[in-house]
């Protein structure tokens, strides 16, 4: 499958802009030139037609500033303290940027647990999605005053990732200090070489951006290629390109190839399956044969018993699971048997499972429908 980035761009007509550290702060705090700038570009952007959802860094900065702590603490409470104090100096800068062109923002703070819930998961779209009706611009941002390691995105790179999925985006742009991904370190090396497509994400690409040294914002450019990654199986393409570029977002929508563009793997996943594969914690994991992975990947099957060969952990029914081929993990889904049960039933026929149970709530173990296809087999 092959992707035209200059159609994308111009057919794009919702997109998500992730802010990084690296260029949104300077040593004395927030770049105010900079968040005037990106407040300009997203403008004229909306005027275009287009809707602009914000993820920014930043807070950290802007907080420590106002306070007026030049180290970053290592506790964690005053770590989130400063954050909290900074969330208000950010979004203050970014409603002055934005209200020199008429146009208002919203502030909105979120953690990974809030969209674990289908029902928190719908209403932060329908939040967001109102939003954009008014012509507000959201800027967000995770919940660093609460955020506790069990419920953290982690970095502003995976939350933007998750909200290019939850809002159904057709780009995610991430800007940060550097041109792109280079095929070496050009920090070091003066020869390093732009690469301007990255038609899919494997293991070199994974070597190549842990090379990068992790400078840029909280996790580096490997975070960045796991972000890529996460919505390019989804089939949202990704650029990241340098963010201090003057009007580097209207040049990408008037077709000038900058930075690094990442083509998505696969169409587009429905929402609910987006949410299953992206917004879940797997409780466990089930292995399945060569055959139930063909089924599944190229003809759009159920997960029935007899293709199970293997089982990990405990879940009830219900529970979000990982399933894989060869140790390759190829997707999510929703199980309709407990784990108990699975290792009851695997590897026989269906019209063996109410012998084996005494009942048959279900033939497939996990059905189509509740099932989201994001990796590849392992050949």
């Amino acid at each position: 499958m092959t992707y035209d980035r200059k159609v994308l761009f111009a057919e794009a007509s919702r997109i998500v802009v992730k802010i990084g550290s690296g260029i949104i702060t300077h040593d004395n705090g927030l770049n105010i030139d900079v968040i005037r700038s990106v407040g300009g570009q997203v403008s004229a952007l909306i005027d275009r037609g287009l809707e602009v959802l914000l993820v920014s860094s930043g807070a950290m900065a802007a907080g420590a500033k106002k306070i007026g702590i030049k180290k970053r603490p290592d506790e964690i409470p005053k770590r989130q303290a400063i954050a909290a104090v900074g969330q208000a100096g950010l979004i203050l800068e970014y409603e002055k940027a934005f209200a020199r062109h008429g146009r208002k923002v919203a502030q909105i703070l979120l953690t990974s647990d809030g969209l674990t819930s289908r029902k928190r998961y719908l209403n932060a779209r329908n939040t967001l999605n109102t939003l954009l009706n008014w012509g507000i611009v959201p800027v967000i941002n995770e919940n660093d005053t609460i955020s506790i390691d069990e419920i953290k995105f982690g970095d502003n790179d995976t939350l933007s990732a998750m909200i290019a999925l939850l809002m159904d985006a057709d780009i995610l742009i991430n800007l940060t200090d550097i041109d792109g991904l280079f095929n070496t370190d050009p920090r070091r090396d003066p020869n390093a070489r732009l690469l301007s497509e990255i038609p899919a994400v494997t293991r070199d690409i994974h070597k190549i951006a842990g090379e990068t040294p992790g400078a840029l914002g909280t996790g580096g450019m490997r975070t960045k290629i796991k972000a890529a990654e996460k919505v390019g199986a989804a089939g949202v393409p990704m650029i990241i390109a340098r963010g201090s570029r003057p009007n580097v977002l209207l040049d990408l929508f008037d077709g000038v190839k900058l930075g690094t563009f990442f083509a998505p793997a696969r169409e587009k996943l429905a929402n609910r399956k987006r949410w299953i594969a992206f917004s879940l914690k797997p409780k466990g994991s089930i292995f399945i044969d060569d055959g139930a992975a063909n089924a599944i990947m190229h003809n759009g099957k159920s997960l029935l018993p007899i293709g199970i060969i293997g089982l990990e952990g405990e879940f009830g029914v219900g529970a979000p699971v990982e399933f894989k081929n060869r140790n390759c993990s190829i997707g999510m889904g929703l199980v309709n048997y407990g784990s108990a049960d699975i290792r009851k039933i695997m590897g026989i026929q269906t019209s063996k499972i109410v012998e084996t149970l005494g009942e048959k709530p279900y033939d497939e173990v996990i059905h189509r429908d509740n099932l989201a296809v994001t990796g590849e087999i392992d050949e």
